[in-house]
């Protein structure tokens, strides 16, 4: 009787998972149910799922809504009904278009309206009415008493009771952005919206069974289902499995040439052993999207990288979809692509994040946006997200929100909206709050994708599915992850700039050389590294320098080590201290000893774990991929994981290890869920490191403007400015006669772009450059005003930034100058005179100027000053006792030094305090690193940005020194002279 069922994914509406729902059914005596959410079909596959395990027919429906607006709810009879009910949905997201039944061809999907909205004679053989239990005596004087084959059952299912009532009003109310009190009936749920026992449901409509009949009628016919173990990816590339499976081979065995040579009988057994297994699977058609893509973005330019579990594979690295070698790292395929992996595989592929949509368009002209989609995800309700929301709709004030979400646990906080606040939190946590974008997931499906999916159209710009990365998996597709990173617009744009400013052409692809390079593998061994992907941070910084890392196969390790898992467990410093002592330490069990010598013992890759877990405890290899999953966040069945937790125990104790040496590998097992990286990702990552190195260690400059262009990495663009002069740079501020929007070099000398200038409109500088670039450079502030029609303050963002000092003349005066010549309104259009008119000439009074005054512009339009050191603004002249380049020569000392803050990483102690690590640059740009235990932080804790007089004793960890602070303070700077 129930064909109007809600879920919590009826976002901001909905309070029942999917599995309450089957519950509360099997309670009530329930055999059939349709979920209805409203305006999607994302939870149907999990329903059919799950209603299939509780032994209850699922149907799958959808409630149409305009806002507050039911118009009707929608069953679909059989599969072509879900897709017409995920196309109805999909036309109206993607055309941006209010729902509307009328014209609509449905021939597979029941229609039903509420009571009332209809008359009998307006219904289509397909649609029907719906009359709650407490309308059925409205039927006396209905029209509808004559037409009862046109009625249905309609007890609407929102949440299990009161109490779910009022969680659903709080949703209501966060969905409104209103307060709960201000919320209008329309706006809400009645009460009435429960699941009761089907005799009860049943009996209110007694006098009328024909109603009854219809309903069980009509649910009856209704059948949903979908072949979860079948994989839905497009099947075939070219015109068949068998052309697939030639293609393939072909292409495999010439990138093995290209490669590896021609006479490499390891890599073609290889190639030829993984072959066998993508045709046994049916991935050729996966392989050789993969590959096509790759070639087109190769045809247009594009850097890439490919990584995660693909560079297992020798052959994605001969089709040139990886730049790793397996055979070279001992990565093996199975890792990749095996019988018993419990879950599809899929490939990694980044791009520039310039390039990146136009490989995504490609992917969807090229097969199809019927076929094509990108991923969903879902945002949840999380903690503090749940008590702000919350915390707006009782009417809280903002400073109340504050200390609720910030100190929960503070006596102001005992009262009884929080109380309630506290309640409805804790039901609503992890609940479905938004519909979003899957980091850079595409689907490519052998059916159109509406067959599965409805689909929305973000900002993006691309159709996306309604369901996420987990019910995808669960279907049986394998997504293809397009992403971009900014370390791969640094390395194009480099490259670039080499070539044009050097006229060098470097061949970024000769990675091989690059491992090699002495230059390289001393920037790597000394953590000159300020720039270069993913191993600039301060703590990868400090790593490699305790590693003393000079090699790939090193970087490769720390790329691993450096997540938190592996320190979190305390393996990072045992491994390290392992590398350096390898004859000096002893394995924890002879396994350990086979399997993880390599890593001495340390568990670094998840493919480590796996080994573990096969060879140590005997768990089988699906088993064990459940593991590999769940330590990458992408396994959420919490009871599969704890099976196999205890599993691991049983098989230890029958295997007759002592209890403490179990626990200890779990231990650092345990660690790993949600941050370690396979073998082949860090092996991706330490590629480009190592193209980055190269280019910084030979191009430093070149580098740093490609860095500074592509907006930074770990650091703010100051940071990077200061690496560049650091090297040699001679930095210059934006100039209207020498500056483009991005930054650019010229020799040595780096002129920074319009675009870090706050305020300054795109518009602006854009006429600036073409009229410059059309016309000569400007030679006066006369001349550029009169070429450029350009506002008034636009003109003094430019001269208080320095940007017409190629005049000769102070800032004071060109501002005098520019208010003269700009009394007459702003030039809507660029002309450019035949004969140029002489410049007027100015009689101003001699104005003082201060270099002091220029930093402090630079600072409010930058962000940080250019024409002057920031140290020379403080009101000390103190640079401390020490530089950064001093410390290991003053080891066990207590030292002060003055550093400006670059960055701050909080961590938490075992006995969950506040611990601080500092980064800092001393006054000649070097980096010192600093260490604020919890008391010290205390006391003395940090207050935003600027200047740090730092007082602590040096100490070292492997070579790598740093200050344990036991007194800190921010100091003053001079005043601005226009204060």
């Amino acid at each position: 009787m129930y064909l109007n069922v809600h879920s919590y994914f009826s976002l901001r509406y909905g309070t029942l998972k999917i599995e309450e729902l089957l519950a509360l059914a099997r309670q009530n005596g329930v055999e059939v149910m349709a979920l209805t959410d409203i305006n999607t079909t994302m939870g149907i596959p999990e329903f059919v799922k799950k209603a299939a395990e509780a032994g209850i027919k699922p149907v799958a429906g959808m409630e149409i809504r305009n806002g507050d607006e039911l118009l009707c709810i929608a069953l679909a009879k059989n599969n072509t009904g879900f897709k017409e009910l995920n196309d109805y949905i999909s036309w109206h997201n993607l055309n941006k278009k209010e729902f509307s039944i009328e014209g609509w061809p449905f021939s597979h999907v029941a229609v039903i309206y509420p009571f009332g909205l209809k008359k009998p004679r307006e219904l289509k053989d397909y649609e029907f009415t719906g009359i709650k239990p407490g309308q059925v005596n409205r039927l006396i004087t209905s029209e509808y008493r004559n037409f009862q084959d046109k009625l249905l059952v309609w007890q609407p299912v929102t949440f299990r009771n009161q109490t779910g009532w009022f969680l659903h009003k709080s949703l209501r109310a966060i969905g409104h952005n209103t307060l709960i009190s201000k919320l209008q009936p329309s706006q809400f749920a009645g009460q009435d919206e429960i699941m009761v026992p089907s005799a009860l449901l049943k009996s209110a409509f007694e006098q009328y069974p024909a109603i009854l009949k219809n309903t069980e009628k009509l649910l009856n016919e209704c059948t949903i289902g979908f072949e979860f173990s079948v994989i839905k990816n497009k099947k075939t590339f070219s015109q068949s499995a068998y052309d697939d499976k030639l293609l393939l081979e072909k292409l495999a065995m010439d990138g093995m040439v290209y490669r590896y040579g021609k006479n490499n009988p390891l890599a073609r057994e290889r190639v030829q052993h993984e072959l066998q297994i993508i045709d046994k699977l049916g991935f050729s058609a996966y392989f050789l999207i993969a590959w096509d893509i790759i070639r087109y973005s190769m045809s247009r330019g594009f850097y890439h990288v490919g990584r995660g579990s693909g560079a297992n594979s020798v052959v994605a690295y001969c089709l040139r979809i990886t730049d790793v070698d397996p055979i070279k790292l001992n990565l093996y395929f199975e890792r990749f692509l095996n019988p018993k992996r419990s879950s599809p595989p899929d490939f990694d592929i980044d791009y520039s994040w310039r390039d990146r949509d136009e490989v995504q368009d490609y992917i969807f002209k090229r097969y199809g946006r019927e076929h094509t989609a990108l991923l969903g995800a879902t945002s949840t309700f999380k903690n503090r997200s749940i008590m702000r929301e919350l915390g707006k709709v009782f009417g809280l004030p903002k400073e109340e929100i504050d200390l609720l979400v910030n100190d929960p646990e503070n006596d102001y906080n005992k009262n009884n909206i929080t109380a309630l606040i506290t309640t409805l939190s804790s039901q609503m946590k992890e609940f479905p709050n938004l519909r979003t974008i899957h980091a850079g997931g595409i689907l490519i499906s052998e059916k159109p994708i509406t067959c599965y999916t409805a689909l929305d159209l973000p900002p993006k710009g691309f159709p996306t599915t309604h369901w996420d990365m987990y019910i995808a998996e669960e279907m049986g597709f394998e997504k293809l992850d397009i992403l971009s990173q900014r370390g791969i617009g640094h390395i194009k744009e480099a490259v670039e700039i080499i070539s044009e400013n050097r006229g060098e052409e470097v061949d970024i692809h000769r990675v091989d050389k690059f491992f090699e390079d002495e230059k390289v593998k001393q920037q790597l061994k000394t953590g000159e590294t300020n720039g270069c992907f993913y191993i600039e941070s301060p703590a990868m910084r400090g790593l490699l320098k305790k590693l003393k890392c000079s090699d790939y196969i090193t970087l490769v390790a720390a790329s691993s080590i450096i997540r938190p898992g592996v320190a979190k467990s305390g393996m990072m410093k045992e491994y390290i201290r392992r590398f350096h002592n390898p004859d000096k330490f002893e394995y924890i069990h002879p396994v350990m000893k086979e399997q993880l010598a390599e890593t001495y013992g340390v568990m670094v890759y998840q493919e480590d774990v796996i080994k573990v877990a096969h060879h140590f405890a005997g768990l089988d290899l699906a088993e064990a991929d459940v593991l590999r999953r769940a330590m990458s966040g992408k396994y959420r069945s919490l009871k599969e994981f704890s099976r196999i937790e205890e599993k691991y125990f049983v098989n230890c104790k029958k295997r007759g290890y002592p209890e403490n040496i179990s626990r200890e590998v779990w231990r650092q097992i345990e660690s790993f869920a949600g941050y370690s990286f396979s073998k082949a990702h860090s092996a991706s990552y330490a590629v480009e490191s190592f193209q980055s190195l190269y280019l910084k260690a030979h191009y430093p400059l070149e580098f740093q403007v490609a860095v500074i262009n592509n907006f930074g990495g770990f650091y703010s663009a100051w940071v990077y400015v200061n690496e560049a002069r650091r090297k040699g740079a001679t930095i210059e501020l934006p100039c209207v006669n020498n500056s483009n929007n991005a930054t650019c070099i010229t020799g040595t000398t780096i002129y920074l772009g319009f675009v870090h200038v706050q305020n300054l409109e795109q518009t602006t500088i854009n006429l600036i450059v073409s009229e410059r670039n059309c016309h000569g450079p400007y030679r006066s502030l006369a001349d550029f005003t009169e070429r450029v029609p350009v506002s008034k303050e636009q003109l003094v963002l430019l001269i208080r930034l320095g940007a017409f000092r190629f005049t000769g003349k102070e800032k004071s005066n060109l501002l005098w100058e520019a208010h003269l010549l700009l009394k007459k309104p702003a030039k809507t259009a660029t002309s450019f005179a035949l004969f140029q008119a002489p410049a007027r000439n100015f009689s101003l009074p001699q104005l003082q100027h201060e270099k002091l005054e220029d930093a402090y512009d630079e600072i409010e339009l930058l962000g940080f000053p250019v024409s002057m050191n920031i140290f020379d603004m403080l009101q000390t002249g103190f640079r401390g006792e020490i530089q950064a380049k001093d410390l290991m020569h003053h080891l066990g000392k207590k030292v002060r030094m003055l550093g400006r803050l670059v960055t701050i990483k909080c961590v938490h102690t075992v006995k969950k305090e506040i611990m601080h690590f500092g980064t800092f640059l001393d006054s000649t740009g070097e980096f010192f690193d600093t260490v604020h235990f919890p008391q010290s932080l205390k006391n003395y804790p940090f207050r935003g940005d600027g200047i740090y007089l730092v007082l602590g004793k040096v100490v070292e960890e492997f070579g790598f020194p740093s200050l344990e602070v036991e007194k800190m303070a921010k100091l003053p700077y001079r005043p601005s002279p226009k204060a």
